[in-house]
C-alpha cells in the first residue's frame, strides 16, 4: 500500500476475499481500525493523484488506505485501489472527492459493515469501474449503475442483447446510426418529452416524432411498451460501454 508494505500484507488478503478471522482481527489491529465500521472500496483505472493519498483523515472524516491489487474478472490489469472507512457524509462524498481531484475513471463500492467483507466491495467496486464510458473520467457508484453493472457482469449476454435489438440500426452507416441514438439518448434524458428534447437538439419536435417512429420501425420495438422500452434502454447502454462510437 502507498502508506508501507505492512499496509499491504495486512489489506492485502481482506481484498483479496475470504481471509480468515484471525487474520481480520490482525488487520485491524496493525492498521489501527475497528473490525466493524461503514466501510466502501475504490477502484481507479488511472493512477491515483498525488492529492489524493492522504496521511490523516480528509474534511469529511474519512480515512484513506491507496495502494494497487490484481484485476477483477473482467478486468485485465492491476487498479489503484483504496480501502475508505467513511465519514458521516458516506461513499457519496467519497466519490465527490475524488471528482474535484480529477481522479477517475473509478468505482466506488456500496458500504460494507465490516473489515471482513472488503473482498466483496473490491469485486463490487471494480464492477462499477466497468460501467464507466471508454476514454471518460467518471467516478461512479455501483448502486447508481445497477442495470449497466448486470451488463457488464455478463458480457456474452450484453453483446446477445446488443445485437437482438440493435441488429438492423448497426448496419446504418455510422452518421445516421448516430443521428437516431442522440435523438433516442435526448428523449430519455428529457423524461419521454418529444418537445424538449427537439429543444436540445435544436431541431423541430416533428424531426424527433420521425426519428424515433424509425428507430422503433428498425428495432421491432415500440416506445410506448414498458417492457420493449426496457430493452431499447438496456441496448444503449451496452452501445454506451463498447469501445466503439454510435
Amino acid at each position: 500500500m502507498r502508506r508501507g508494505t505492512r499496509y499491504g500484507a495486512l489489506l492485502g488478503p481482506l481484498l483479496a476475499g475470504g481471509a480468515t478471522p484471525a487474520l481480520v482481527t490482525r488487520a485491524a489491529r496493525g492498521l489501527g481500525l475497528p473490525e466493524r465500521g461503514r466501510y466502501a472500496v475504490v477502484v481507479l483505472g488511472t493512477p491515483v493523484p498525488d492529492a489524493a493519498v492522504v496521511e490523516g483523515p480528509d474534511a469529511d472524516g474519512s480515512r484513506w488506505w491507496w495502494g494497487a491489487a490484481e484485476g477483477s474478472p473482467g478486468e485485465v490489469e492491476t487498479r489503484e485501489v483504496a480501502v475508505v472507512l467513511l465519514g458521516p457524509a458516506g461513499p457519496g462524498r467519497a466519490a465527490a472527492r475524488l471528482r474535484e481531484l480529477g481522479a477517475g475513471p473509478g468505482g466506488v463500492s456500496p458500504v460494507v459493515g465490516c473489515l471482513a467483507q472488503l473482498g466483496a466491495a473490491r469485486r463490487l467496486a471494480g464492477t462499477a469501474l466497468l460501467t464507466c464510458e471508454p476514454g471518460s473520467r467518471e467516478i461512479v457508484r455501483l448502486d447508481e449503475r445497477l442495470p449497466a453493472a448486470l451488463l457488464v457482469s455478463r458480457p456474452e449476454l450484453s453483446t446477445r442483447l446488443l445485437a437482438e435489438v440493435f441488429g438492423p440500426l448497426l448496419t446504418l452507416v455510422p452518421a445516421e446510426r448516430s443521428l437516431l441514438v442522440e435523438t433516442l439518448e435526448a428523449w430519455l434524458e428529457c423524461g419521454g418529452s418529444v418537445g424538449r428534447a427537439a429543444a436540445r437538439l435544436g431541431c423541430h419536435r416533428n424531426t424527433v416524432f420521425n426519428r424515433l417512429r424509425r428507430l422503433e420501425r428498425l428495432t421491432a420495438r415500440s416506445l410506448s411498451r414498458p417492457r420493449e422500452l426496457v430493452d431499447l434502454v438496456l441496448a444503449l447502454d451496452v452501445l454506451r460501454l463498447s469501445s466503439a462510437p454510435p
